[in-house]
Parts: C-alpha cells; sequence; structure tokens
C-alpha cells in the first residue's frame, strides 16, 4: 500500500501542487463559510487539505481510506509548517467516524470516481455538516492554464493519461450524478461549473 501512496504522493507534489491552493480559495470564497472546521475526503496525501489549512487559518480533517495516506498526510503538514491544523483520519466516506453537525466546510477532490455507492456517499457527507455548512465534492484543475500544464506532464509520465482520463469521466455523466444526488435524499444541492472542472454542492439548510 505504501508504495503505491508513494508514487501518488510524488504526483501530487511534483504535478498537481499548484492547483491545491487555487481550489482551497475558490470553494472558500464560494461557501462564504468564515469560521469552522474543514474536512478533505479522499485526501491522499493531504495537500488540499494543508491548502485549506492555510487559507482558511483553522483546523482541517485530512480522511483517507489508505493508512500509508494518512502517513504522507502526516509527514507533509508537518513540512509545510501546519501539522497542529492538520488530523489525519483513516475511514471510508461510506462510513466516516465525524460527528454529525460537527463540519462547516466539506472538500473532496477526484474521490467520488472511486465510491462503490455515491448516493450513500453523499448522504453520509450531508449528515457531518454543520446547520449552513457546505460540501464541494468533484474534481477541477485550478485554471485552464493550470489543467494545460498538468495534462503535458502527466502525458509525458504515462502514455495512457487521456484515455485514463475519458474512461474516468465517460463512467460518471451529469445525468447519473444527479440520479444518484435524487437517491441520496440531499436536501439541498447543485452542480457548479467552471473553466477546469466541475463540482457537486452541497448544502445543509
Amino acid at each position: 500500500m505504501r508504495k503505491s501512496a508513494a508514487g501518488f504522493n510524488r504526483i501530487a507534489r511534483e504535478v498537481f501542487a499548484p492547483i491545491y491552493p487555487v481550489i482551497a480559495r475558490r470553494l472558500l470564497d464560494w461557501s462564504g463559510i468564515q469560521s469552522g472546521r474543514c474536512m478533505d475526503i479522499g485526501s491522499g496525501p493531504g495537500l488540499l487539505a494543508i491548502a485549506l489549512a492555510r487559507e482558511a487559518g483553522r483546523p482541517c480533517i485530512a480522511l483517507d481510506a489508505d493508512p500509508a495516506m494518512a502517513l504522507f498526510a502526516r509527514e507533509n503538514a508537518a513540512e509545510s509548517h501546519v501539522g497542529s491544523f492538520i488530523d489525519p483520519i483513516v475511514a471510508d466516506v461510506h462510513r466516516m467516524p465525524v460527528a454529525s453537525g460537527s463540519i462547516a466546510l466539506a472538500v473532496s477532490r477526484g474521490s467520488l470516481f472511486f465510491w462503490d455507492d455515491r448516493s450513500c456517499a453523499f448522504a453520509e457527507i450531508e449528515r457531518l455538516l454543520s446547520p449552513g455548512g457546505v460540501a464541494y465534492i468533484g474534481g477541477s484543475f485550478g485554471s485552464a492554464p493550470l489543467r494545460e500544464q498538468i495534462f503535458t506532464e502527466m502525458r509525458r509520465r504515462n502514455p495512457h493519461w487521456d484515455e485514463d482520463i475519458r474512461r474516468r469521466s465517460g463512467s460518471l455523466p451529469e445525468s447519473l450524478l444527479l440520479e444518484d444526488l435524487e437517491k441520496s435524499g440531499v436536501a439541498q444541492y447543485c452542480i457548479r461549473k467552471e473553466e477546469a472542472g466541475w463540482w457537486v454542492e452541497i448544502r445543509k439548510p
């Protein structure tokens, strides 16, 4: 597990690193959230959680099902001098050991393509949001130039990169996503699109 996690950590740090502060600022701005705990679901090595903690100036849970990822998240947070703000948790999105109503802002970039039951996961995410809390689930590359920069480098490293992206995105058309959200029973949701990706926005009444 740690070997594959190490490769993911290397790619995140060497290729994807520039997008996380951009995404963190955008989602904080969209949410309007000024206080409360943040959470990154499917956090991998924790770089988006670290960016959120820095931009928001408050604690962020980094949750991932892989124990090796939690170790990398802890190491990266310490290296980034925000170790006290990052709380790595090993758990599955379908059953998270987080108190109901305790999270002001939850984010998840790229992980929903790997969830076994999206409807269950959406409902679980709504459960942990505090009243007025917001979640953003989906994916973005930050901006069009950053997306092109990342695609150029990933094509160099992985000749099947474009094929992998098409397969992943093609497996989840918007119609199916909306169907899963309807099944979940989530009260308030919409899909927000931007130049380099899209997000499911869930707001807790």
